[in-house]
């Protein structure tokens, strides 16, 4: 009697790792909604004397347009746009089907009135409000060196 069971546990234990091994684990750095995927948020480190910071990050997989309304951190009194889309709150349209990629090149939020210095290495929390996703709660990663 014992032997049926003992084989259906094996059975069922070798099926969930090989599944397991089948499917792509999430990464640290990926934050997901019902239907968009936020793509590595991150900034560079600042010093004492900074009072901003360019956050980056890039929103796929989008299968339902939505819009970024608002960006939170305790790191920060608030955020705006900056860049090619500089506004004094934060309002970003994502569109379907296709990938917005926020960069210090072009488009990106800017935290202000940062309460301290960013330290490489070290990860912050995120919150992003979506006006249909709701809001995502995320991580912002200090990956590089102090811009020159």
């Amino acid at each position: 009697m014992n032997r049926p069971i003992q084989r259906r546990a094996a059975l069922r234990a070798g099926l969930a790792a090989g599944i397991a091994l089948l499917v792509p684990a999430a990464q640290g750095c990926e934050f997901f909604t019902r239907h968009l995927r936020v793509y590595r948020p991150w900034t560079r480190a600042t010093s004492d004397a900074d009072t901003s910071a360019a956050l980056c990050m890039t929103f796929d997989e989008v299968t339902l347009a939505d819009r970024l309304i608002r960006v939170e951190s305790p790191v920060a009194a608030g955020a705006e746009m900056g860049g090619a889309g500089a506004a004094p709150s934060v309002d970003l349209v994502i569109p379907t089907g296709r990938d917005t990629v926020l960069d210090e090149a072009g488009t990106f939020i800017r935290l202000v009135g940062l309460r301290h210095r960013l330290e490489v290495g070290r990860s912050y929390p995120l919150t992003l409000v979506f006006e249909r996703a709701g809001v995502l709660q995320a991580d912002i990663d200090v990956d590089f060196e102090r811009a020159a």
